[in-house]
């Protein structure tokens, strides 16, 4: 035995646990299977991911529609807003100049000479909606689709325009969603007992049921003339708010919200008319002069 091993065996089974551990130290390892374990306990197996994904389109399922009606919302307020601003610029316009505008100025017949400029009153409102500029640049002693008028008619007036409605992309003039109230066939006749006539310029004095009883303005998003130059969107109510059987070359009371559509009050309150509201009421809430 050597000098070496003597004294280890003198030492006894403590020196031989030592080396035992040291031998196990410098014993080599293999990385390959440590990766392989940490890839089994780590990752997701196919049911996992299939379930995971499952919830993922419950929940998106169940937040799409709250996303909606949260988005539809907001564009709600803003076109209450619009209709807001148009009141505020007719008390505007009826504080400076003693009335509201004139519905229609020169009406054109169908297939009647161009000379006539059917000018709307929405393009007459222009400077009390902060677009004095755009109203400069109209040639008011012309009519609204002559060469010259081209240029600003194009123009799109943002208080015009309800966020919810969709428009034509190559539209040869601006659009609007609002149009002025000539009357209704609801509840009285002759129909031209509303806000915005042809060739008259109506006063608040006028307005015998009231300011705040009579709708002045409404949304009119599925009008073949929604153009704000354009003196054809004054319209006859004929029918329900929203109503299918109304038809669809003519002007009326349309929106592209659901259940029902925005209106305009003379006094400068806005509210929704819902599409289930009686007819012979939303009649008299047209008509100026019901009492008669």
């Amino acid at each position: 035995m050597t000098k070496e091993r003597r004294q280890d065996a003198s030492r006894g089974p403590l020196v031989l646990q030592q080396r035992s551990g040291a031998s196990a130290m410098n014993a080599p390892t293999f990385p390959h299977s440590r990766r392989s374990r940490s890839l089994r306990s780590d990752g997701m197996t196919l049911v996992e991911c299939l379930v995971s994904m499952g919830i993922i389109a419950i929940l998106t399922g169940l937040l799409l529609p709250a996303v909606q009606f949260a988005r539809e919302a907001a564009r709600r307020v803003h076109c209450k807003n619009n209709l807001r601003q148009i009141g505020i610029a007719l008390h505007n316009y009826h504080t400076a100049l003693g009335t509201l505008p004139t519905g229609c100025l020169e009406w054109r017949r169908p297939n009647g000479p161009r000379t006539q400029r059917q000018l709307a009153w929405s393009a007459f409102l222009l400077p009390y909606l902060d677009q004095g500029v755009l109203h400069s640049r109209i040639h008011f002693g012309m009519a609204y689709d002559a060469p010259i008028n081209a240029e600003a008619a194009r123009e799109s007036v943002p208080t015009y325009l309800c966020p919810t409605a969709t428009h034509p992309v190559a539209a040869i003039r601006g659009a609007t969603d609002y149009g002025g109230l000539f009357g209704e066939t609801l509840v009285t006749r002759p129909s031209d007992d509303g806000s915005f006539l042809y060739e008259r310029s109506l006063r608040f004095a006028d307005f015998a049921d009231g300011l705040s009883q009579t709708i002045g303005v409404a949304e009119d998003t599925k009008s073949p003339d929604r153009e704000w130059i354009n003196g054809r969107n004054v319209f006859v109510q004929s029918g329900g708010v929203n109503d299918p059987r109304a038809w669809i070359g003519d002007n009326e009371i349309r929106s592209d919200h659901a259940d029902g559509a925005i209106a305009l009050f003379l006094d400068g309150h806005v509210s929704f008319l819902p599409q289930t509201i009686d007819k012979t009421t939303l009649g008299t809430m047209i008509t100026r002069r019901n009492s008669d």
